[in-house]
């Protein structure tokens, strides 16, 4: 670096601790370029595997997949954090034990990564949090025990091999039974706490899980009543989250008192026939008293993914609702930020059993003997109405792909920069996809040159002022 180049980061620095400047004029985020965003940094993991989409090329499998969520850093406005899902993985429909994944690295342990933005609009990672169970020893991604909230996929090696307890010796289901880990999670959802410590939603249990300044767990939420872990349990249906769609999205209310989760798609509740359904839940947890509350949102589309949400007040939250398009496959793929309010929904926790509605030990509040789902699925949102069943009132904030373009599949991550900012980020499935059961690299073009990857944007402009 030059001495004219140290001199500029210095007066960048001192400007961002000068009083007076306002939040804007000193954000580094500023620095990002609009439409092409900062690449968040990488390592590889593994590039010994052939690459099914390109013959003759290797699979380059990436650390990377910090996006499944991101949060702002309470205390540095330069900083974020970022978080993985359970590791590398892809669809295997064909294995010898069942339908299950592919985990090319068993072994990964999820984390959070802090990274910050510097003077030059780049992005740097400064530290590396390993998630650790409570006797300190770190977790992995493979799923839970069916009865925690496991998915009941089997876990598969690269080889199409299931993935034993010993590795080095054949499958037995006595002696060297499949590998599941109880303390494994699939997370999405992220909270940072003014005291260190995190919250982080997943897609296995669901499970929330509370977290030291270590990553070290100290505390979980999940609907299991019988799991001894937990001290507060989630309302019972939502165990009956679909499959690898649990609880994408999860933020705190601004005094740090109430978790707020939302749930990627329609629960199965109470099975699978209403999974072609717009409604998603949202379950709001006071970490004080314990009481829950849930709230319907309703989606754009069936199947749509709520895949992010982030606070703005008591009530107010910016959600992300998308679907799972790539922009090179369809120009009007939807990537959209809402604002939405609770003030005005109905909490279903709080509605008084009567001639139609009744709440029921498993499957949550009923009308006329039927679900939520079941009742969508049967007579639509109207009859929600008749009950006099609001779900949260929501606004755009941005259509991000009419705003910049944006080409990833995944919207997962929001940082909230300031009252006009907003940072977003991409799940980048550790540059790892899959066809087939076939492992190939994630691409974002047609052409595959570009190697999807990690990407922070910045989009300004907004209104996202509490009201």
């Amino acid at each position: 670096m030059t001495l004219k180049q140290r001199l500029s980061t210095l007066s960048l620095a001192l400007l961002c601790i000068a009083p007076g400047n306002s939040f804007a004029e000193t954000l580094n985020a500023d620095k990002v370029n609009k439409q092409q965003g900062a690449p968040l940094p990488y390592q590889v993991l593994r590039n010994d595997i052939a690459d099914n989409a390109k013959p003759g090329n290797m699979l380059e499998i990436r650390n990377g997949g910090y996006g499944s969520d991101m949060t702002a850093h309470p205390t540095n406005r330069n900083q974020f954090y970022a978080l993985t899902d359970r590791g590398p993985n892809a669809t295997y429909k064909k294995g010898q034990y069942g339908k299950g994944k592919i985990f090319p690295t068993p072994d990964y342990t999820p984390r959070i990564g802090l990274f910050e933005v510097n003077a030059y609009g780049n992005v740097n990672l400064v530290k590396t949090i390993l998630l650790r169970k409570p006797d300190g020893t770190p977790i992995s991604g493979l799923p839970n025990r069916s009865d925690l909230g496991g998915t009941g996929e089997t876990p598969y090696d690269n080889m199409g091999q299931p993935i034993t307890k010993r590795q080095d010796q054949p499958y037995d289901a006595n002696s060297n039974p499949i590998r599941l880990d109880d303390y494994g999670l699939d997370g999405e959802g992220l909270v940072a706490l003014k005291d260190g410590s995190f919250w982080i939603s997943d897609e296995y249990g669901p499970h929330i899980v509370h977290f030291d300044e270590n990553g070290v767990e100290v505390g979980r939420i999940n609907a299991f009543a019988h799991d001894d872990r937990t001290r507060i349990n989630l309302p019972a249906e939502f165990a009956n989250r679909r499959p690898n769609r649990g609880m994408e999205g999860l933020a705190i209310t601004p005094d740090e008192t109430t978790l707020v989760g939302i749930m990627q798609s329609t629960l199965y509740n109470p099975d699978k026939k209403v999974k072609n359904l717009n409604v998603a839940r949202i379950v709001t947890v006071n970490l004080k008293s314990g009481e829950t509350g849930q709230y319907l949102y309703k989606q754009e589309k069936p199947q749509n993914s709520n895949s992010g949400i982030a606070a703005l007040s008591a009530t107010e939250f910016v959600v992300i609702e998308r679907d799972g398009a790539f922009l090179r496959d369809k120009p009007e793929a939807m990537k959209h930020i809402y604002r939405i309010d609770l003030a005005d929904a109905t909490n279903l926790e709080s509605l008084e059993a009567d001639a139609a509605l009744s709440q029921d030990e498993k499957l949550g509040l009923m009308i006329n003997g039927k679900t939520v789902e079941e009742t969508v699925l049967e007579k639509g949102w109207a009859e929600l109405e008749q009950q006099g069943i609001k779900p949260v009132t929501k606004s755009l904030v941005v259509d991000l792909v009419k705003a910049i373009n944006y080409p990833h599949d995944k919207l997962e991550g929001m940082w909230l920069i300031s009252p006009t900012k907003l940072g977003v980020l991409n799940d980048d499935d550790f540059a790892t996809w899959a066809t087939k059961g076939k492992l190939e690299q994630k691409y974002l073009d047609q052409g595959k040159t570009v190697i999807d990857s990690n990407t922070l944007y910045v989009i300004d402009n907004l209104d996202l002022k509490e009201k």
